[in-house]
């Protein structure tokens, strides 16, 4: 029954056209970003202000989750939610396949003392205020786990500690 159940399921799933997600298209998320992003988020994903996340190399699907959760209000935020509300999910995954294809620039450290301390966090965390080393959701490159944990890696720090503020 259950095997049935299972072939019955899978057979609806091919045969409904609307299942069918069409790859992403660079060009379209191009187009997109190029309209809408840029200003913010930099020309090629890299954004200029400490302010505004840097995007380039960034998990698609962790974008699409993020994109999704601003148009839904699930994360406030006006102006994204301004923007996100604008796009279909097609444009999402377009945006979010754009970005991901771009390389992220290296970050850099203003003091030397922090960045150590940051590093010391970031490898065993902080056992007195059970805070978990970051590495163990964020990799211990800084690269994430696609749709679960952002990409870090080149990260602005004001972007990143305003994040953990929040």
């Amino acid at each position: 029954i259950a095997a049935s159940a299972a072939a019955t399921s899978l057979f609806a799933f091919a045969a409904d056209p609307a299942a069918k997600v069409a790859p992403p298209d660079l060009a379209k998320g191009e187009a997109t970003y190029t309209a809408v992003c840029t200003a913010c988020h930099g020309a090629d994903g890299n954004s200029p202000a400490p302010t505004f996340p840097s995007l380039a190399q960034q998990h698609p699907q962790y974008l699409v989750k993020q994109l999704q959760e601003f148009k839904s209000g699930k994360r406030n935020n006006p102006v994204m939610k301004g923007f996100a509300s604008t796009l279909s999910d097609d444009d999402m995954r377009n945006v979010a396949a754009f970005y991901a294809s771009k390389s992220a620039k290296p970050g850099f450290a203003k003091d030397k003392e922090l960045v150590r301390l940051g590093e010391r966090i970031w490898r065993g965390g902080i056992a007195e205020k059970a805070v978990p080393a970051c590495a163990g959701c964020h990799s211990p490159n800084g690269a994430g786990i696609p749709a679960q944990y952002p990409r870090l890696a080149g990260q602005h720090a004001d972007y990143s500690e305003a994040q953990m503020n929040a």
